[in-house]
């Protein structure tokens, strides 16, 4: 925030100026010159006093900015690059390691980041998979847009097909994913690009129960949903309507259902997470923080325009960023959640 107290003085003092040429003009009696003169030293006195509390309350939400930003970036951490070449990277998902997957959407490949700092290619031919999520027994779950599906991919390689179609029909392109504590799948399914093939009423959000006997809709409101995350108590579910420029927060329910909708930021998102301190990261122009109360408390620039965020590395204490052709990372005060 930049405060323009020279503007407004400027502008002050050319009021008082056009007033005083206005008196002149007017042949305005001595008396009343000098009773008008009064009046405007105590009107300027007054402005100047009013200026000077706004001036200081800026300051004071500056520095309150400031140091809610601080508090969560290392104060001598740099965003680095880690690797490069890819052509869209997207979903990065934390192992129980602390290992980074990551997907390239064009190139249809999942990547591996290793704790060592080692790049490696996971998996080939992935289905133009987007979002990434680990579930509690080590498996990779993956929203394949490309084949219209959602598939568990076991250490060894080994893919089976979660779900690919809601009400007889197929979804649209599974975007992002999220796993509750009880081991439900919800996902976002938009749809970018040619939308000449598509069976669904709209772009929606869905939810495969544990048993992963069926697929039910959650949300059927949003314009065009896409980064989803819980929290780890599985109570609350912030879904980002990219479409809309708005992000929610839900309550969730033991049959996975979802009510009791709340803004949770004035802006949409690509992908996003939560750390420690329930803190929500939006992927927008930069990386963008909110806390639980829906203010805005810091942002991140990336050289490149980031696509999606997570924690990950030995500690958690590392936020690894996708961002278009680059993959990005920058240490933290704060752990993962």
């Amino acid at each position: 925030m930049t405060i323009k107290a020279g503007q407004d003085r400027v502008l002050e003092d050319f009021f008082w100026a056009a007033l005083r040429v206005t008196m002149r003009e007017s042949n305005v009696s001595s008396n009343l010159s000098r009773t008008m003169r009064f009046k405007e030293n105590v009107m300027r006195q007054s402005i100047r006093t009013y200026c000077s509390f706004v001036i200081l309350s800026c300051l004071f939400i500056c520095s309150s900015s400031a140091d809610d930003a601080a508090a969560l970036v290392k104060s001598d951490a740099k965003v680095e690059k880690l690797a490069s070449g890819f052509i869209f990277t997207e979903g990065p998902a934390c192992d129980p390691r602390g290992n980074i997957y990551f997907s390239d959407i064009p190139n249809s490949r999942i990547h591996k980041w290793s704790v060592e700092g080692h790049l490696s290619t996971f998996r080939e031919n992935s289905g133009r998979a987007n979002g990434l999520y680990f579930d509690n027994e080590g498996n990779l779950l993956a929203c394949e847009g490309g084949n219209r599906q959602v598939t568990r991919i076991t250490p060894d390689g080994k893919v089976t097909v979660l779900a690919s179609s809601y009400d007889g029909k197929k979804l649209n392109s599974p975007n992002d994913l999220w796993i509750d504590p009880n081991g439900g799948v919800y996902f976002t399914d938009p749809r970018y690009g040619k939308e000449d093939d598509l069976e669904q009423d709209g772009f929606h959000v869905y939810y495969l129960r544990a048993d992963g006997k069926k697929v039910i809709r959650v949300i059927d409101d949003m314009v065009k949903p896409n980064g989803i995350i819980g929290t780890k108590d599985g109570k609350r579910l912030y879904v980002a309507d990219a479409g809309a420029g708005k992000t929610y927060v839900y309550k969730v329910h033991a049959d996975g259902s979802l009510d009791d909708r709340k803004l949770a930021a004035p802006e949409g998102s690509d992908g996003m997470t939560l750390d420690e301190k329930s803190n929500l990261y939006l992927t927008r122009g930069e990386v963008v923080v909110y806390d639980s109360s829906g203010k805005k408390i810091a942002s991140i620039a990336v050289p490149e325009r980031p696509a999606n965020v997570t924690f990950g590395g030995k500690d958690r204490h590392t936020l690894f960023i996708t961002a278009r052709k680059g993959f990005y990372s920058v240490r933290m005060n704060v752990r993962g959640h």
